[in-house]
């Protein structure tokens, strides 16, 4: 709606991961370059963590864009609870093998041969497995297992771990241990700082076509940081509100006050401690321990409330995501990727 009032070529604030807005921070441009050591190197684990909505997926997005599709032949597979023969025949059908109902030996053997025959043609299978922190340890370990698979000293499979916080602490277990001497690399991708957030939102911005209408007050980047904990999903949402409110006010600067108004909006609608990054305190004085566990209590009841919301959105886009993929391939079939690469990329 906002986007013809403000002139703009397209929607500036959209949630749906996309490479073509990718942002360099210092965070996203590490995390970027470890994921391209792993391809480099061709062997072991990588391992990408991170908060909903930090960006993880429009990094995976953005290698995609960038592998070089005779070498590598890359498949994405999001894990909801998949134990150990699921995982088998998941990894199979994410490369485009038809496994969903065979038996586990089948399975094992049929994306062997695959790799093998990859191998011969040298060429590399990379595996991304998303959302990673749903995997059961005895799927970690399938993961594992199939890395030992090799012709002669190469290895036929690299995989690279992506997934929440969560993911973190599952590496840390003892039964984990195996799989943490094939992490050739790590990273936590954290939230942007404040100069990051000024930066990215103008980023966004100027990808499509902004001039300067509307003019942000520079107090708001503050407000919209501290609003938002610095999580670049978050920005959107908050960001996409104030351009909306300020098509609605028919607005051309951006004040703080309006800032934080969407913020005070998001507040009601979700609760206190569900907004989109830290609450406020209020008032001054020193509170009870009783009344400060209380509101402890709540606050992590929140949390744990709005991180529900979030992963229930990031779900959602995903499978948009995907049914958009899959329309792009009915539509233009003389494009449809081959098996075993990314789906939706012709």
């Amino acid at each position: 709606m906002y986007e013809s009032f403000y002139r703009l070529t397209g929607k500036p604030f959209q949630l749906n991961p996309d490479p073509a807005f990718f942002f360099g921070s210092r965070g996203h441009k590490r995390a970027f370059a470890y994921l391209q050591y792993g391809v480099y190197q061709n062997e072991g684990f990588i391992v990408i963590t991170g908060e909903v909505g930090a960006g993880k997926t429009t990094l995976v997005r953005s290698l995609f864009e960038q592998l070089d599709r005779e070498k590598v032949v890359a498949a994405q597979l999001v894990s909801t609870q998949l134990d150990a023969d699921d995982m088998l025949r998941a990894v199979g059908v994410a490369f485009g093998l038809p496994l969903k109902s065979v038996s586990k030996a089948i399975a094992l053997g049929s994306l062997e041969a695959f790799l093998c025959q990859l191998a011969m043609e040298n060429k590399r299978a990379l595996l991304i497995v998303d959302e990673a922190q749903n995997l059961t340890p005895r799927a970690i370990e399938e993961l594992r297992m199939l890395s030992n698979f090799l012709l002669g000293d190469q290895a036929l499979l690299q995989s690279f771990l992506i997934g929440q916080p969560e993911l973190r602490i599952m590496m840390q277990g003892p039964a984990m241990q195996p799989l943490r001497q094939r992490v050739i690399a790590s990273y936590h991708l954290g939230p942007l700082d404040e100069a990051e957030t000024r930066a990215y939102i103008e980023h966004r911005l100027r990808h499509v076509g902004w001039t300067g209408d509307p003019a942000f007050d520079p107090a708001c980047f503050a407000l919209i940081h501290s609003g938002s904990g610095g999580i670049p999903r978050r920005i959107n949402t908050l960001c996409n509100r104030l351009m909306l409110a300020g098509f609605l006010g028919e607005k051309h600067l951006l004040e703080p006050s309006d800032v934080q108004s969407i913020v005070r909006e998001i507040r009601e609608e979700l609760g206190p401690e569900a907004t989109l990054g830290p609450a406020p305190v209020a008032g001054g004085g020193e509170a009870s321990t009783e009344v400060s566990g209380t509101i402890a209590g709540d606050a992590a009841a929140w949390r744990a409330h709005f991180r529900r919301i979030e992963e229930r959105l990031d779900r959602l886009e995903k499978t948009v995501g995907a049914a958009v993929d899959l329309l792009h391939r009915l539509l233009h079939p003389e494009k449809a990727s081959k098996p075993g690469s990314p789906a939706g990329r012709g």
